[in-house]
């Protein structure tokens, strides 16, 4: 058993565009052409930060807590998948400090949207949302998100040992 009282963890997801499908990102709707192809409702920010969570609390991983080959989360809302990582890093006696996340996307252009995300990841975390950063970057026209044929997402948490 570790003695750190501080532990970060870092998450990273991608997921391609398809059509006929909402486009969730930060458990916020986004108005787009398009959404994003997944086993769940395929929200990239969400998967990066669940991630991050439960690589910082030494918990595993999204594949292992909610594998992509399981029926029962085919369409799952991914804002309960997060909520399931955190209850697992509480019940382990953490809490989360603050994240830092990263959205790569062409378009759509997510700066009138970045502030409902921030608001919602922290309602979903349990942090005030001063503790939340959601950042925006476009792919410059560069490979798979600057074509357009995908967005991807990271996030770094840092979390600390519950107060005893």
């Amino acid at each position: 058993m570790s003695d750190l009282n501080l532990r970060v963890g870092e998450g990273h997801d991608t997921h391609r565009f398809i059509e006929g499908r909402p486009l969730i990102l930060g458990g916020v709707t986004v108005e787009h052409d398009r959404g994003l192809d997944g086993h769940s409702d395929a929200d990239v920010l969400l998967h990066a930060i669940t991630d991050a969570i439960l690589g910082a609390a030494g918990i595993g991983d999204i594949g292992e807590w909610f594998p992509n080959t399981d029926e029962k989360y085919a369409g799952a809302d991914s804002t309960k998948l997060l909520k399931a990582a955190i209850a697992g890093m509480n019940d382990r006696g953490w809490l989360v400090g603050n994240l830092d996340c990263t959205v790569f996307a062409e378009r759509p252009k997510l700066s009138a949207y970045k502030e409902a995300m921030q608001i919602r990841i922290a309602e979903l975390i349990n942090v005030d949302p001063g503790n939340v950063n959601v950042k925006a970057k476009s792919g410059e026209a560069v490979g798979p998100v600057g074509r357009e044929e995908a967005i991807k997402a990271s996030a770094v948490v840092l979390i600390h040992k519950r107060d005893e």
